[in-house]
């Protein structure tokens, strides 16, 4: 015994320490790629063993490559790819199914099969009928043909009892024609094949069968096991004709003395006819309750199947974007409460949607997505951070709006709002106020970015260069915008009352940003000493002469923005 659990416990090891599939896939393709050295897949799998035994579980192979820095994720993906000529896009990935359904056997790149739900209901219920019939029919059956055995082995000894009473003082005298008599006479089941009487020499002294008298006693064919009950003896036996026979014996005796004995024979294939019977009622029968169990099976799992794939369906159109679609809600059961669950789902990640979509065009994607990682974040409370405020509004706004219809003026300025707002946000900006003409764009909160001094500079220019281009291909919008840029520390949060907030910035620059404007002329894009300062480098400028803006006691050295130098998308994503 020892000895056999120790047996299990190799296998068991064996299994546990052996090199796992993803050995021969994994391993095998880093090493054919170059990837890591034999010595270093030895090490990995060494490593692997051991997570396996102490924690009971192990990183993939994979992983394990690239936290011990023998190569990258990408490395490692790139050669698995190459070598398979598969497309796996994560160590994550289930790299053993993907390969075994390119490179494996038959068995193994064949479709996972599906079953509806129908199918299998059907097929379980089936399965249960089919079981259970079949169990009341070894049951009933062996009982009923137990009981009918029992029944006729009574009916042999009562018939025994009657013969072996009577044939007492007929035996005794040898009066064989009372014997026969009694035979003869006695009123027999349909069942009883025979009855005789021997004496104590074995001679038939009388039979069922007159031919029979006088002869010795034949030998039974194959007789069964010898059952006793009392001085009753009985066992089965096949006669010539191939019929199970059920023979009794009961000795004959007087005053202590046996003077012979009675038999008697009775047929048992009745029993296995009427078994035979009674199993193709049951037969019938259950394929009656199959048929009916099939249909209400069928009708069941059509009943729940359909719900069921109806709300597959709706979760890929939702999966897609479309969260309009719904699903019937007529059921008064659990699937209902599901489809009445499911649709106000959809419902509410709708209304999300919208409200991602409209709150998106007014603090741009970068913005949002901060928003929605972290809803709770400081953000939403007030928090000091650096900004560069960007100010800008049209020149003769007054002017222009005198001469046009209104139609012609929300169009134009709508326009003008567009292009604005684009320059803005494509240099990581957000758009903080609509104030008129007038536009207050941020940058450095409530996403920083170290370089949020040239990322304003840099949206002045393109707004400019975009709304001139505009402007020279004939188009009658307002292009005559001025532009102010200051930057500092600001106090950023959502302000405003219960019912009614923003998220905004407050603070000097804010002020110095406006009153910059106010001195920019169209095209001019006008910003404080710091922020030539900061970025002199990259931007040439016209200094003016110092101005006098309200708020501040000594005048202000300003600057013009006259060109910036042109940098790579990926710098200016830094």
């Amino acid at each position: 015994m020892i000895a056999f659990f120790k047996n299990i416990l190799s296998e068991i090891e064996t299994i546990l320490l052996k090199p796992a599939d993803e050995f021969k896939i994994i391993g095998e393709a880093l090493k054919e790629k170059g990837i890591i050295t034999e010595g270093q897949l030895n090490a990995a799998l060494e490593l692997q063993r051991v997570q396996l035994l102490t924690n009971g579980k192990t990183k993939q192979l994979g992983m394990i490559v690239t936290d011990q820095g023998y190569a990258s994720e990408e490395e490692v993906i790139q050669a698995i790819n190459d070598y398979y000529k598969i497309s796996v896009t994560s160590l994550t990935d289930n790299i053993k199914e993907l390969v075994g359904k390119k490179r494996g056997s038959f068995i193994d790149r064949l479709p996972t099969p599906r079953i509806p739900i129908w199918l299998q209901i059907f097929a379980t219920t089936s399965l249960v009928v089919i079981i259970t019939i079949l169990m009341l029919n070894s049951i009933i059956l062996g009982r009923q043909k137990e009981q009918l055995y029992q029944q006729t082995v009574k009916i042999g000894m009562v018939s025994l009892n009657y013969f072996e009473g009577n044939s007492r003082i007929p035996l005794l005298q040898g009066d064989m024609l009372r014997l026969n008599t009694l035979i003869k006479d006695t009123p027999t089941e349909e069942a009883l094949l025979y009855a005789f009487i021997v004496n104590q020499d074995r001679k038939i002294m009388a039979h069922t069968d007159l031919n029979m008298i006088q002869t010795e006693v034949n030998q039974y064919s194959n007789p069964g096991e010898v059952t006793k009950k009392g001085d009753i003896s009985y066992f089965s036996y096949l006669n010539q004709d191939k019929e199970q026979i059920l023979n009794l014996s009961k000795p004959v005796i007087f005053k202590g003395k046996k003077l012979g004995e009675v038999n008697v024979g009775i047929s048992i294939d009745f029993i296995n006819l009427l078994i035979k019977k009674e199993r193709a009622s049951i037969i019938t029968v259950t394929l009656i309750i199959l048929f009916f169990g099939i249909v209400i099976a069928v009708l069941l799992g059509f009943r729940f199947s359909r719900p069921i794939s109806q709300l597959v369906k709706a979760t890929q159109e939702v999966g897609h974007g479309n969260y309009q679609f719904k699903l019937e809600t007529k059921r008064n059961d659990e699937l209902g409460n599901l489809a009445k669950a499911f649709n106000q789902m959809s419902e509410d990640l709708w209304k999300k949607s919208l409200m991602q979509e409209s709150f998106g065009k007014y603090v741009g994607s970068e913005v949002l997505e901060l928003i929605l990682a972290n809803p709770e974040n400081t953000w939403l409370k007030g928090h000091k951070n650096e900004a560069t405020i960007l100010f800008a509004d049209i020149r003769g706004f007054t002017s222009y709006t005198d001469s046009r219809t209104p139609e012609k003026v929300v169009e134009g300025l709508n326009k003008y709002f567009d292009m604005a707002t684009q320059a803005i946000l494509n240099n990581g900006g957000y758009i903080d106020k609509f104030i008129g003409d007038a536009v207050l764009g941020v940058f450095g909160v409530p996403v920083y970015h170290k370089n949020h001094i040239e990322r304003a500079v840099r949206a002045a220019v393109e707004l400019n260069s975009e709304l001139q281009n505009y402007k020279g291909i004939g188009h009658n919008l307002i292009t005559s915008v001025g532009i102010g840029i200051a930057s500092g520390v600001v106090i950023a949060g959502n302000i405003g009352s219960e019912v009614k907030m923003e998220y905004t910035v407050i603070g000097d620059c804010v002020n110095v940003a406006s009153r910059l404007n106010e001195l920019a002329g169209s095209g001019d894009v006008i910003i404080t000493k710091l922020i030539y300062e900061k970025i002199s480098d990259i931007i040439s400028v016209k200094q003016l002469t110092p101005r006098k803006i309200k708020g501040k006691s000594k005048p202000l050295d300003v600057y013009k923005v006259l060109d910036i130098k042109k940098v790579s998308d990926a710098k200016k994503g830094k």
